[in-house]
C-alpha cells in the first residue's frame, strides 16, 4: 500500500525551502526509515527531495497471516479463507490510517521543535492514494474532501483494464490538491482511510471516540458529512457515535465562540473534550476529601480507572460493571495481564449490580458513578440508594449524569430522528432540580451532605452540559436506611 505527500515550495507563505517538511514530519529526507508496527512493516522515504518540491512515500507492507493470528485484528473467524485472501496488503485502508497514525505522529499533533514556526504555515500540498477503497464512489470522496478545502480527482479504477464491460470496481485513484496545515491534512488523512472503506480490521472500542475526536477538532464538527464520517468511523455502533456527537459539538461550540474575539495573530486553544472534563472533576473531587480507595462503580471500558490508577496516591482500586465484556475490555486497557501481583491486588475488577447489596464494595473512601445513573431504570433507584448509599456507604459519593436542559445545544438532539436524549441506553435524563431533589431526598435517608456543582461550558439559561453532585457522609447518622441527621 502507497500512499504520498508532496509539498512546494511557497517562500510568500513562509516556506523557502521544500525540504522543509522533513522538519515537519520528523523524518530526514536523505535517509529511508523503516517502522515495525502491529499492521506490518512501515517505509518512509523520499522519492524527491528538492528546494521546489518535496515528497514523502509511505510503503506499507502487510502480512495477511500475521493480522490473522493477532487476535486483534483477526476476529473470532480466523479459519475463513477471506481472513487470507483480501485487497489488505495493496488498499490503501484502515492498515494504512493505523501507519499514518504511528509515523506521523509529532506531525499530527503539529509539534516540530526544530522549526516551530513552520507548523502554522498552510502549505501547497499533494496527496496521491493509488488505490483506495471507496464505498460510495469517487463522489463521496468529493464530498468528504472538498469541504476541507481540497481539489479533488478520483478516478474509478476498472475492474480489468482490459475487458471495460466488467465496468469500475470500488476503488479509486484519489489525489487531492490544497492550502493546508500539514496537522490538519495529515489528520484529514487518518480519518477518511477508514470511512471511505467503511471497514476498520480491528476492534473499535471507546479508544477510537478519543481517536476521532482528537483528530476531527477543528474542523469535523461543522463538516457537512459530519454524521455519515462519524457513522461509519466508529463502525455505526450508536452508543459511541452519540459520545462522539456529544464532545464534538461541545467542543466545537467553546472554540466557535472565541474565535472572531481574538487578534488574527492570538492563538486560540480550544478547551478539552467533555469527557476528559467530567473525569478531571472527578479526580478534583477525589482529591480534594483525601481519598485513599475508590470504588468506580459501573466503570465501563475503565477509562477513569486507567488515570486513578497512573496515580499512586490511590493505594486500592475496584472497577465493577454489570457487563463481563466491558470488563474484559477495562482489564485489556488496565494491562492487568502484564501487570505485577501487588498491581493486581490494588487494581481490581469484578461483576456486580448497582441495584443489589455486594459485601466486596465496603470499606472504600469513595465512590464513583460517572455517567452511570441515567442507565438505571427508575423503578430501580431506590433499590440503587440501598445497594450504595445505605449498604456499601463509602465516605463520598460522587455522581455526574447529563443537564437534559442543555440538550438544546445539540442540533441532533430532538430533531427529526425522534432523538431526544445523548444515549439511546439511558433511561432518563434529569434537569438541574430534578438532580438537586433526587440528591438532597437520598442523602436525608441516608445521611449524607449534599454539594452541587457543574462541568463544562456554563450556558446563562441552560446551565452546563454535565451535572456533579457530592455526597459526603455523616458519621452519626444511623445506617439502616431509616432518617439520618444530614447537617
Amino acid at each position: 500500500m502507497l500512499v504520498t505527500l508532496s509539498a512546494s515550495a511557497t517562500p510568500d507563505a513562509g516556506l523557502v525551502d521544500a525540504t522543509d517538511l522533513g522538519y515537519l514530519l520528523h523524518k530526514h529526507p536523505d535517509r529511508a526509515q523503516t517502522f515495525d508496527l502491529a499492521v506490518g512493516r512501515a517505509h518512509v522515504l523520499y522519492p524527491e527531495a528538492t528546494a521546489q518540491r518535496c515528497t514523502v512515500a509511505l510503503l506499507l507492507e502487510v502480512d495477511p497471516v500475521g493480522i490473522v493470528r493477532n487476535k486483534r485484528f483477526g476476529g473470532s473467524d480466523a479459519f475463513s479463507l477471506a481472513q487470507y485472501v483480501n485487497d489488505r496488503p495493496y488498499a490503501a485502508s484502515s492498515m494504512v490510517a493505523v501507519a499514518v497514525g504511528q509515523v506521523f505522529r509529532s506531525a499530527m499533533a503539529g509539534r516540530c521543535e526544530a522549526r516551530p514556526e513552520l507548523t502554522g504555515v498552510r502549505l501547497d500540498l499533494e496527496i496521491h492514494v493509488p488505490s483506495l477503497p471507496c464505498r460510495g464512489g469517487a463522489d463521496l470522496a468529493r464530498r468528504l474532501f472538498e469541504p476541507l478545502g481540497w481539489t479533488v480527482a478520483a478516478t474509478p479504477v476498472p475492474l480489468d483494464p482490459a475487458v471495460s464491460g466488467w465496468g469500475d470496481s470500488r476503488y479509486v485513484d484519489l489525489r487531492l490538491t490544497g492550502s493546508l496545515r500539514l496537522a490538519d491534512a495529515l489528520n484529514q488523512l487518518y480519518v477518511m482511510l477508514p470511512v471511505l472503506d467503511d471497514a476498520k480490521h480491528y476492534w473499535v472500542s471507546t479508544d477510537e471516540v478519543d481517536k476521532l475526536v482528537r483528530a476531527g477538532a477543528g474542523w469535523l464538527a461543522e463538516h457537512p458529512e459530519r454524521d455519515e464520517i462519524m457513522r461509519r468511523y466508529l463502525a455505526h455502533q450508536r452508543r459511541y457515535v452519540a459520545d462522539a456527537t456529544e464532545r464534538l459539538v461541545t467542543l466545537d461550540g467553546e472554540v466557535g465562540a472565541d474565535v472572531g474575539q481574538v487578534e488574527p495573530d492570538e492563538q486560540v486553544l480550544a478547551p478539552p473534550p467533555l469527557a476528559r472534563q467530567r473525569a478531571d472533576a472527578v479526580l478534583a473531587v477525589l482529591a480534594e476529601v483525601g481519598a485513599g480507595s475508590v470504588v468506580d462503580l459501573g466503570c465501563g471500558e475503565g477509562m477513569l480507572l486507567r488515570r486513578l490508577a497512573d496515580d499512586r496516591r490511590y493505594t486500592r482500586l475496584l472497577g465493577t460493571d454489570v457487563s463481563a465484556r466491558e470488563l474484559d475490555r477495562a482489564a485489556t486497557r488496565l494491562r492487568l495481564h502484564e501487570a505485577s501481583d501487588a498491581e493486581r491486588e490494588r487494581v481490581r475488577l469484578l461483576q456486580s449490580s448497582l441495584t443489589y447489596t455486594d459485601d466486596r464494595l465496603t470499606g472504600f473512601d469513595a465512590a464513583v458513578l460517572m455517567e452511570v445513573i441515567e442507565h438505571v431504570d427508575p423503578s430501580r433507584l431506590d433499590a440503587f440508594e440501598r445497594a450504595v448509599l445505605g449498604h456499601a456507604r463509602p465516605r463520598v459519593v460522587v455522581v455526574t449524569t447529563p443537564n437534559v436542559e442543555y440538550n438544546v445545544h445539540y442540533p441532533t438532539l430532538g430533531g427529526g430522528d425522534g432523538a431526544t436524549m445523548r444515549h439511546p441506553d439511558h433511561r432518563f435524563e434529569w434537569t438541574r432540580a430534578q438532580l438537586r431533589h433526587w440528591a438532597q431526598a437520598a442523602g436525608r435517608r441516608f445521611g449524607y451532605t449534599v454539594e452541587h456543582r457543574g462541568i463544562g461550558p456554563q450556558d446563562a439559561v441552560t446551565g452546563p452540559p454535565t451535572q456533579m453532585v457530592v455526597l459526603t457522609r455523616v458519621d452519626r447518622a444511623t445506617t439502616d436506611g431509616t432518617e439520618g441527621s444530614a447537617a
